[in-house]
């Protein structure tokens, strides 16, 4: 429980901070196909006797890359192309899990998540993890932000706009894995989305949505590790929960209150 707590505060942080710009360039699709994604590489890894959550997170930057990729120098929209890397790399999941006797257990941990189970290892790994990922959204957050403001802009004054979104999405990508071992495949979307949409609820400026976002997101993780504690329900999707109802009272109290983007 003491590694779970320690999981669920330092992915939080990562999902929050992350979910900001998740919820301001409208990323949230992309979120879903990457953690979807990451299924494929998932059973590749239990079926080699691989690190699986490495293995997810392998296919995650592959599909995150082939849509960067792809979306700059290809015909497609970049839905259409987060459709078609998701559902192959899900199907060939799917197929792969089939193929091994037993597998269903571990198949419902990756999809639910099954952070109890952590390890005092892989807590370092994903802590590691966890915080380049935030180092280097540090380093390049100002000119994501102007990317996600005005990307003709952040042209004009010679920023690489491609890169950048590049970088976002591998960033993305790396957040997913980290994720998984928390809420699941199905349920990471709910720490990337959603604590960052219910800070905007509460307001516009962007350095409050920031903090607002991160804080939900680990006010969450704990929240939902407790009541799964207290009341025997399943971690994953009690903190997923927890994000819903956060948004839900966010809403009533605050959702008219805040004038609407344009």
């Amino acid at each position: 429980m003491q590694r779970a707590l320690a999981a669920a505060i330092g992915i939080g942080a990562v999902c929050g901070a992350l979910g900001f710009f998740v919820v301001l360039r409208r990323l949230a699709f992309v979120g879903i196909g990457l953690s979807h994604a990451a299924l494929g590489g998932v059973a590749v890894g239990l079926l080699l006797g691989w690190p699986p959550l490495w293995c997810g997170g392998v296919f995650a930057v592959a599909v995150a890359l082939g849509i960067a990729t792809l979306g700059r120098h290809g015909r497609l929209h970049q839905d259409a192309l987060i459709g078609v890397f998701f559902s192959g790399a899900m199907a060939l999941g799917v197929v792969l899990f089939s193929l091994q006797r037993g597998a269903q257990q571990d198949l419902f941990g990756y999809l639910f998540g099954d952070v109890l189970a952590i390890s005092a290892g892989e807590l370092t790994a994903l802590g590691s993890l966890g915080a380049a990922v935030l180092l280097a959204l540090a380093v390049l957050f100002r000119r994501l932000l102007l990317v996600a403001f005005d990307d003709e802009l952040a042209r004009a004054y010679g920023h690489p706009v491609a890169w950048l979104e590049a970088g976002l999405l591998l960033m993305l990508a790396a957040t997913v894995m980290i994720g998984v071992r928390l809420v699941g495949v199905l349920l990471v979307e709910a720490l990337l989305v959603v604590p960052a949409a219910t800070a905007a609820l509460w307001t516009a400026n962007w350095r409050g949505q920031l903090a607002l976002s991160t804080s939900f997101a680990v006010a969450s993780g704990l929240g939902g590790l407790a009541l799964a504690w207290y009341l025997d329900l399943a971690a994953g999707g009690s903190i997923a929960l927890l994000t819903v109802l956060l948004f839900a009272t966010s809403w009533l109290v605050r959702g008219r209150a805040i004038p609407r983007r344009r």
